[in-house]
């Protein structure tokens, strides 16, 4: 069975009653919106780890499906939406409103990923209830119906701020959790009060200063056995894994060829320790190590090598920085820090063409990491 069948060629389509009426009227509208809003649902979903509220979301879904079907066949009433949906939808309301505190004042969306995504499709059913009501008036609609969409958009918007406060309730107590895991005696250390200070971002890695840096800039507030902590309870990557690294690199070999650049890719871990290598055909011996100590460089000064490259220029604030480490700092384009979210997981280092060029598909890589770190 094909999936086309080329009878909505010429913009219209069939109801069940009526025959060749055009995709621009309101009821095809109508479908298409509620269409729209149970994909939206669906993207929900599959964010949302609670089995009970996907159960119920996948019953709304079923419900609006009804609604599909009661426009196309207003006379049928096995597609009329009764008061019993209706309130099942209310007492779900109520049940998460007693579970929170739900601001009185509108909500921002943009809180969090999930109450974004919930809040775009509390937009669409929305939409969907506007156009309802448009047909409604044109054509006439199941009151069931219009009672269930107007619910519909009031559960998702309370579902949303639950999200919020939930998300918001779990970072606390995680941070709360690796912080008494702690030990005791190093507790007031990892955990600066009043502005006290352990270490400052001029700080390297083995402890010292680099040349020209100030214990005058910005502190880290929390100290990184926290972070990793924490990262590892709420499902956060605090380090680039192989398959991971092994992705990306086949990605930025397509790219170079695509560019014809032939390249060494070096991937390593955020203590830079490396992770993987991958030498392209044709690429120049010396690469290899350059590519290593690129990746190093990125996460050893937490700044790409071509940032990197400025300041060390005579008068810079970095100026000597590449004579130490014995030698493992370079200083020209070609190697990033790898992040998820504002965390380091690791280091890219690419060496093949000019720094400029090595810079620009350290670039590309940047750009499709995040989807390599949400499939993963």
């Amino acid at each position: 069975m094909s999936i086309y069948t080329k009878n909505g060629d010429k913009g219209t389509t069939d109801l069940v009653h009526t025959k060749n009426v055009s995709k621009s009227d309101d009821r095809i509208q109508l479908e298409g919106t509620i269409d729209e809003l149970i994909c939206h649902i669906g993207v929900v979903k599959t964010m949302i780890s609670e089995q009970d509220t996907i159960r119920f979301l996948e019953k709304i879904q079923g419900n609006l499906q009804i609604v599909i079907s009661g426009v196309s066949d207003p006379y049928n009433r096995e597609y009329k939406i009764n008061d019993d949906k209706t309130e099942l939808l209310e007492e779900e309301i109520d049940r998460l409103a007693g579970l929170f505190n739900c601001p009185k004042e509108p909500a921002v969306p943009g809180a969090n990923r999930l109450s974004a995504e919930i809040d775009v499709t509390r937009a669409v059913a929305r939409r969907a209830e506007r156009v309802l009501a448009t047909v409604s008036v044109k054509f006439g609609s199941d009151t069931g119906t219009k009672k269930y969409m107007n619910r519909l958009a009031d559960y998702l918007y309370i579902l949303a701020r639950y999200m919020e406060s939930e998300a918001s309730g779990k970072a606390g107590k995680e941070i709360e959790n690796a912080r008494n895991e702690m030990p005791g005696e190093d507790t007031e250390k990892l955990w600066p009060q009043n502005g006290e200070v352990q270490k400052t971002a001029g700080e390297s890695m083995s402890g010292k200063d680099f040349p020209g840096s100030s214990r005058n800039q910005e502190p880290a507030s929390i100290d990184e056995a926290v972070i990793q902590a924490v990262l590892r309870r709420i499902g956060v990557p605090g380090r680039i894994t192989l398959d991971i690294a092994k992705k990306l690199i086949e990605k930025i070999e397509q790219e170079a060829l695509r560019r014809g650049k032939k390249a060494v890719i070096a991937v390593c871990g955020p203590d830079g320790n490396p992770i993987a290598v991958h030498v392209m055909d044709g690429a120049f011996l010396v690469s290899f190590d350059v590519a290593l100590k690129k990746a190093y460089t990125s996460v050893a000064v937490k700044m790409s090598t071509m940032e990197l490259s400025r300041l060390a220029q005579p008068g810079g604030t970095f100026y000597g920085v590449d004579k130490m480490d014995g030698g493992r700092i370079v200083i020209f384009g070609g190697g990033v820090p790898l992040k998820s979210g504002d965390t380091i997981i690791g280091g890219l280092g690419i060496s093949g063409g000019t720094g400029e060029e090595d810079h620009s598909l350290a670039q590309y890589a940047l750009s499709i990491l995040p989807e390599l770190l949400q499939c993963s």
